[in-house]
């Protein structure tokens, strides 16, 4: 038996049968270990250095210094925060002599191969510390090219971001970049900036610029902002008040043109054209939002304003904290002039406005902006910035969207409601909320920027695993609250699987990724990424098409990866190759068959392929029946003696017998049912996890890693080893309680 713990720390010691207090203990745990930090906003310059669709930062330097020379030198500069011992593979693509520093340790060397080959791509290891770390490029100038890409390996699931260093820039997000010198100033020379001080004590310049020409500062706030417009444009300003008691509060300013200001989203200013203005008394108490909406006219575009409580000035303050920007305003446009827009609409972190440009056409979108050169607001996932085994460390997974995390807010919608406890669900719709409010504006900025600060895996749809399972969770959470945004992403996760997902001849759904180790490739774990999204979709929308299609593609993937001698499932088929990889991984396995209970659920009775799902659920089950261990758990590689036990295939496995046995789907072929080895299978399995996987704190013990794939068991046995609070195995271990405790309370009904 793999030993995980001492019994004595043991949820089962600590608890015995009680189911419930575990599943509480579970859900707890994770609840409180993962706090909902949000979004992180941060001022962002659009002429600093912008991501690849790929997520690789674009520093060519030859267009944004044209005056250097051959030969000429340039620095490019930032700083990664790490919430604790982070490693990932960094990917370096140089177009000309590049020298890549990691905390003063030279990384990376070009070599001239490197520096000739045009599609030369390096990796790069990085293992950053705990705090600051600071990554500096060096890169020289020939006929060749000047400058590099660099950037993580799998950016949107290891996302790096990068914040701007010295004093001077202290929150800014992005890279600087230095002007040419003709000299190397840092590096081999074994000196280096300080990102802890000032640009000047560099002593270089650096880019983007932060400050304003004296010539634009003069300019009114939003003509120095958007320009003067050929035609009538509007644009927002946004602050606020605060008053520790009820303050009565006078406004006085100028404005340039026509003019609209709202207290709280009453309107306190609506003056018809340019001039002063002064309101009578209103009344503050507490945080007050102040939206001041602004028509460009003859003489400018903009407008000044003050508060007053009687004599004494009263500062206005930010409406939500934007590092590496000192002021109190935050600013969005233009917009038409006659857009029809709500102080409540406008008023929001989540939403775009439609955007005009200066001569009143339409331009896109447009977000909010600081009062400074072409820096905008840019929020930021800087939660749990996953490391090459999956880990998080001590920081919160809240906000982010990726699928492990799927199954993790399923858990916990279903786990409230078997415990009738609001609070957890309460926590799990506002992870997903916060993923589905901003998808409009992660879109934008995926447009914008190049590659999205937010939602990475949504919005850079690429592969199942990117959508599927988070997009399921949603759906449950769309089936509770009845909430219509979640239709809207589920719509276009739709369309990708239904009309543009790689499929074989057949139209069974395999991973096309030229360049990449699993290009024409066919996972097992593809079933959960696909069905149970596309059975809540039918569930969501009525569409017929998604069901038929989650089951087209079970039997499907069984012609490929069943293995009928053991009745278990090859991890994956690789065309490549022409054959399966006949490893049966314990979570692939897993996988298939928690998701075949979750289709065959919301399959209707008369579906034409219903009695073949059937058939192969039972076949299934029996194959993995018979693999069970003494401890009640499963094997890594369920059919190899010596792998370990791992905790999230059992709890998959329980889950499925426990729902086969409660739906009354389980039967020995001959008509009989065969239910009370399966539910007897199924409480083993959970005592086992309560046992030795999940202790009294509720940390949960032996779910191995993500994983790749082989054609050696020894990959799986001996690379891939567990991992404490590993995100794939925390939400089927709630999932797997309340399938126990449904089963023993059915059992209990009908004994």
């Amino acid at each position: 038996m793999t030993v995980y713990m001492e019994p004595r720390d043991s949820a089962r010691y600590a608890f015995g049968d009680d189911d419930r207090r575990i599943l509480e203990l579970l859900s707890g745990r994770y609840v409180g270990a993962n706090p909902p930090v949000p979004f992180a906003l941060r001022a962002f310059s659009k002429a600093g250095v912008l991501q690849t669709s790929e997520g690789l930062y674009d520093m060519d330097l030859s267009e944004r210094l044209p005056q250097a020379t051959i030969g000429d030198y340039a620095y490019l500069f930032g700083l990664v925060w790490s919430d604790g011992e982070r490693a990932i593979d960094g990917l370096v693509e140089p177009f000309g002599p590049t020298r890549l520093y990691l905390n003063a340790e030279q990384l990376y060397r070009s070599s001239a191969v490197d520096e000739m080959k045009p599609d030369a791509r390096i990796v790069v290891p990085l293992l950053f510390r705990r705090g600051w770390n600071e990554l500096l490029i060096e890169v020289r100038r020939t006929a060749a090219g000047f400058g590099c890409r660099f950037g993580a390996d799998e950016a949107k699931v290891r996302i790096l971001n990068v914040l701007s260093p010295f004093a001077d820039r202290s929150g800014s997000a992005g890279w600087v970049f230095s002007q040419a010198t003709r000299s190397a100033l840092f590096g081999s020379n074994g000196q280096f900036p300080d990102g802890r001080r000032t640009e000047e004590d560099s002593g270089l310049t650096w880019l983007p610029q932060t400050r304003w020409s004296a010539e634009r500062q003069a300019l009114p706030n939003m003509e120095r902002l958007y320009g003067r417009p050929d035609r009538a444009v509007a644009a927002y300003g946004w602050t606020r008040l605060e008053t520790a008691r009820p303050a009565s509060i006078v406004l006085r300013g100028e404005a340039h043109g026509p003019t609209s200001i709202w207290l709280n989203e009453r309107l306190v200013v609506d003056l018809a054209e340019a001039g002063t203005f002064r309101t009578s008394p209103l009344t503050v108490s507490g945080s007050a939002q102040l939206l001041v909406r602004t028509i460009n006219g003859s003489k400018g575009w903009g407008f000044d304003l003050e508060a007053f409580e009687g004599e004494r000035p009263r500062p206005f303050l930010p409406p939500a904290q934007v590092h590496g920007y000192q002021g109190v305003w935050l600013y969005s446009g233009p917009v038409a002039s006659d857009a029809d827009l709500s102080p409540a609409s406008v008023c929001s972190l989540s939403s775009l406005l439609p955007s005009v440009n200066t001569l009143g056409s339409p331009d896109g979108y447009a977000y909010w902006t600081v009062d400074m050169p072409q820096t905008r607001v840019r929020p930021f996932y800087e939660n749990a910035m996953l490391s090459n085994k999956w880990t998080t460390g001590a920081s919160t997974n809240y906000g982010r969207w990726d699928y492990p995390l799927g199954v993790t807010m399923y858990g916990l919608l279903r786990s409230a409601r078997t415990l009738k406890r609001r609070e957890l669900s309460d926590y799990a719709l506002s992870h997903i909320r916060s993923c589905a409010d901003m998808y409009a504006y992660a879109l934008w900025d995926r447009d914008e920027y190049g590659f999205p600060s937010v939602n990475q895996q949504l919005v850079m749809m690429r592969m199942l695993d990117n959508c599927g399972s988070f997009g399921s969770a949603m759906l449950e959470a769309h089936a509770e609250t009845g909430d219509e945004g979640f239709l809207r992403i589920a719509g276009d996760i739709a369309e990708f699987m239904l009309r543009k997902l790689e499929r074989r001849g057949d139209g069974a759904f395999y991973r096309q990724s030229p360049g990449e180790y699993f290009d024409d490739t066919m996972w097992a774990d593809d079933l959960y990424m696909s069905a149970p999204f596309l059975s809540r979709y039918t569930a969501s929308t009525g569409s017929q098409e998604a069901i038929d299609e989650a089951a087209k593609q079970f039997l499907l993937f069984r012609r490929y990866l069943f293995m009928e001698d053991q009745r278990i499932m090859s991890h994956v088929f690789d065309f490549k190759y022409g054959q399966p990889t006949r490893i049966p991984w314990g979570r692939g396995n897993g996988w298939v068959l928690f998701s075949l209970t979750e289709l065959l659920e919301k399959l209707p009775s008369e579906h034409p392929d219903r009695e073949r799902l059937l058939d192969f659920f039972n076949r299934m089950c029996a194959g993995v029946l018979a693999l069970q261990g003494e401890s009640g758990l499963w094997r890594q590689v369920l059919n190899e003696p010596e792998a370990y036990e791992e905790a999230s295939c059992t709890a998959m496995f329980a889950y499925a017998f426990a729902r086969g046995v409660r739906y009354g789907w389980l039967d020995n072929g001959d008509g009989n049912s065969d239910a009370a080895s399966y539910a007897a299978a199924a409480v083993k399995a959970w005592r086992g996890l309560t046992t030795v996987a999940i202790d009294r704190q509720g940390n949960v013990h032996g779910v191995c890693s993500g994983s790749r794939y082989s054609y050696s068991p020894d990959y799986y046995m001996y690379d891939l080893r567990t991992v404490v609070n590993d995100n794939h195995g925390i939400g089927i271990m709630m999932l797997a309680g309340v399938e126990i405790s449904l089963l023993k309370s059915s059992e209990a009904c009908n004994g």
